[in-house]
């Protein structure tokens, strides 16, 4: 065992514990220990959150989305469908007409996102779990037309799906109305369509309803054209590289993006306050850190006198300073691992029994998430030993100096 930690150790375990010099020393431990703690339940919410964002994107949004570079709508054509499904890793192409329209059901209005989809979106399969109504069909018996609608649209239009009397009436305005008058029903076109299930996500997506795609076509006079394309690609596959490998297979003239570049501001803005967080949370740790500063500085004033023998047995400068140092690693690291163990349980409880509710009525999850991401346990490690470091050093070599000049 090498000389400095065994002399560290005793000055640790052998201080009475009635010295104001421990008191403060426990005081330096215990607050390392909450700093480090917090630090670890903080990011692993942050992650949480992140992992949660990605979880409600996946039940909407597709894995890419091609759209056009310039203008809201484009030309689509088998042989352009062929290209984007040849590509290896696409399992689906869906194709949408998305835009806003007026959304009437008995006398209430509002403005909706109106989607309208072909057939592959009901083997999709992503709205699945958000469906608290009703039924995903597009179409019932009999060819009628169903609407899926938003749990946000059906309480502003207060929508029962047991009426089978009263539509659901979509508008849109028809081209060239900017000479009519559009407050006169001549200025839309009209779409009737049966409420047939109602989903919930968050409230995001609480304005949309998801219509056939041939009857949206015909209500918005897109004429074979569409807003975009929705691929779904297969279990295994990287969408990131799907989504670069359709790009360049149908070119320039299109955007293709993964659901990460589809919602990267908010993925971006967690991450933010993520890093902002853990930097203040560094500073309380450092903070928290500087009663090992003091704690270092008394023990070398009570210790001068064994600092000068230790020179007359040999001793070198490095010694003394390996000697301080340590004894202010100790009580950092002691409080470090008790803290970094608290929080590690802290988040395991949270994902069994879910201790802490969001406290909202309209979330997805009751309890706040959380992840454990060991990289974040591993930096809070090292923020911790370079704390230590910073605040150890001065006192370290200070005893140092103030052993070789004390006579003996």
């Amino acid at each position: 065992m090498d000389l400095s930690y065994r002399i560290a150790v005793r000055y640790f375990f052998s201080r009475n514990k009635r010295s104001f010099i421990s008191v403060i020393a426990r005081i330096a431990m215990a607050g390392v220990a909450v700093g480090t703690m917090a630090m670890v339940v903080v990011l692993s919410v942050f992650n949480g959150m992140e992992d949660l964002n990605r979880k409600i994107f996946k039940t909407f949004d597709a894995d890419i989305k091609v759209t056009p570079t310039e203008g809201k709508r484009f030309k689509v054509d088998n042989s352009f469908l062929e290209k984007v499904k040849s590509v290896e890793g696409v399992k689906l192409v869906t194709q949408v007409v998305e835009d806003n329209a007026l959304a009437q059901y008995g006398n209430q209005q509002i403005i909706i996102r109106l989607k309208g989809v072909d057939s592959t979106f009901e083997r999709q399969g992503q709205l699945d779990t958000a469906v608290i109504e009703g039924s995903l069909q597009l179409y019932g018996k009999g060819g009628t037309p169903y609407g899926i609608i938003a749990e946000g649209v059906r309480n502003a239009l207060s929508i029962s799906l047991d009426d089978i009397i009263t539509p659901l009436q979509l508008m849109y305005p028809k081209t060239g109305t900017k000479t009519l008058n559009l407050t006169s029903a001549e200025a839309f076109n009209h779409l009737s369509l049966r409420p047939g299930g109602i989903f919930f996500i968050e409230t995001r997506y609480d304005d949309y309803v998801i219509a056939p795609i041939t009857l949206v076509e015909g209500l918005m006079d897109y004429k074979g054209e569409r807003s975009s394309l929705e691929v779904q690609i297969k279990p295994g596959f990287s969408e990131g590289k799907v989504s670069k490998a359709i790009a360049e297979k149908i070119g320039s003239r299109f955007v293709v993006r993964d659901r990460d570049s589809l919602n990267s501001d908010l993925l971006r803005a967690i991450r933010l306050e993520k890093l902002f967080v853990a930097i203040t949370l560094s500073f309380i740790i450092l903070v928290a850190a500087i009663n090992i500063f003091f704690s270092l500085s008394m023990l070398a004033i009570e210790k001068k006198k064994d600092v000068s023998m230790l020179y007359a047995l040999g001793a070198t400068p490095g010694l003394i300073r390996r000697i301080f140092l340590t004894e202010g690693a100790i009580v950092a690291l002691s409080g470090a691992i008790f803290g970094l163990g608290a929080g590690i349980a802290l988040c395991l409880l949270q994902l069994k029994y879910g201790l802490v509710s969001m406290g909202m009525a309209t979330s997805l999850v009751d309890a706040y998430p959380v992840k454990l991401i060991w990289e974040d346990i591993l930096y809070t490690g090292i923020i911790v030993v370079i704390i230590t470091m910073l605040v150890s050093y001065i006192p370290a070599r200070r005893a140092a100096e103030a052993g070789q000049i004390l006579p003996t």
